[in-house]
């Protein structure tokens, strides 16, 4: 199962993003995959406070998404599915900025995790 851990800051988070966000990156995984594979994406956005962001030691008001989208390995490397991870970037970069807007752009990191076969685990059952 795809899943997004989005650190974002917390005054972003207000009652009407977060059904876009949601929707948009669910939509960015699809967008690589497919349409039926958006039912398998989970995405929790987690919200920190201003003050406890900082960029380059200082505290910062930017709004900096830090985005890790993991999955099984395997995912990443479908013959079908040409440059998976370079693509998952950049529909993940652009779900951001289309919810959030252009400034963001140039602050989103995205991290691309790729789980192990063996290393994950549904209803108590190795998958």
């Amino acid at each position: 199962m795809p899943h997004f851990s989005v650190h974002i800051r917390e005054e972003t988070l207000d009652g009407m993003v977060e059904p876009k966000l949601i929707s948009a990156l669910t939509d960015a995984v699809g967008a690589v995959y497919g349409e039926e594979f958006s039912r398998l994406v989970g995405v929790d956005l987690i919200g920190i406070p201003q003050h406890r962001r900082g960029i380059g030691g200082k505290p910062t008001d930017n709004d900096a998404p830090l985005v890790t989208l993991s999955m099984r390995e395997a995912a990443y490397h479908l013959p079908q599915v040409a440059d998976a991870p370079a693509r998952l970037v950049a529909t993940t970069t652009d779900a951001l900025a289309g919810v959030l807007g252009e400034a963001v752009r140039k602050q989103v990191i995205v991290t691309i995790v790729g789980v192990p076969d063996g290393r994950t685990g549904v209803a108590g059952t190795v998958a």
